[in-house]
């Protein structure tokens, strides 16, 4: 690798390092790109050669931290209800973990304003997590676990819908207990 690009990714994750850490120290309100170059190091020039805001950062360190290395597929025992315990369980754990809750309320305040982050966002991880799903799913319809006459949309949003929207109001409540109940719910319709 030639030193340019060396030293460039370096400057890449020394920002997405600075950016983590400042999330976790700052009200996400008071966090600047003038406060991410200067804990990384770099002109804040360096950070918009890369991205196009604030937010475009934060939402990349939050990639990189939940960076999983099964990737997006979900598993297939044969037994759906047994597939998807973990995923619901995983998504109350994700939004409810102190240290990662600050990244998703950041990027669901900055998505909410910036319509290209809102895309990015859609694109990246809102998009291919809905895939995976439907594609566990598609399989289950396949083995007779699941209706054949199924929305998928629909189904996704069973799934997913009430987890994220409990979060996003700050209803609180949100447990292994609640997913479970959100997944016997939703298994009840999409059952066939």
């Amino acid at each position: 690798m030639p030193e340019t690009a060396r030293r460039s990714e370096r400057a890449r994750a020394a920002i997405l390092t600075a950016a983590t850490e400042l999330i976790r120290e700052l009200p996400y309100g008071k966090l600047s790109v003038e406060a991410i170059a200067a804990r990384a190091g770099v002109g804040k020039q360096t950070i918009y050669r890369w991205w196009p805001s604030k937010g475009a950062v934060v939402f990349d360190a939050m990639l990189e931290l939940d960076a999983g290395p099964d990737g997006l597929a979900l598993p297939d025992t044969g037994d759906i209800r047994a597939d998807l315990v973990p995923l619901l369980r995983g998504s109350v754990v994700a939004l409810t973990d102190p240290g990662f809750e600050a990244f998703l309320r950041a990027i669901y305040i900055e998505i909410q304003h910036d319509p290209a982050l809102a895309a990015l966002y859609r694109e990246r991880l809102l998009l291919p997590q809905r895939a995976a799903l439907a594609d566990r799913l598609a399989a289950a319809i396949e083995s007779g676990e699941l209706r054949a006459d199924l929305n998928m949309e629909l189904a996704l949003d069973l799934l997913l819908g009430p987890i994220q929207s409990r979060w996003s109001l700050g209803l609180g409540g949100l447990d292994e207990a609640y997913a479970d109940a959100v997944l016997d719910a939703a298994l009840a319709y999409l059952r066939a």
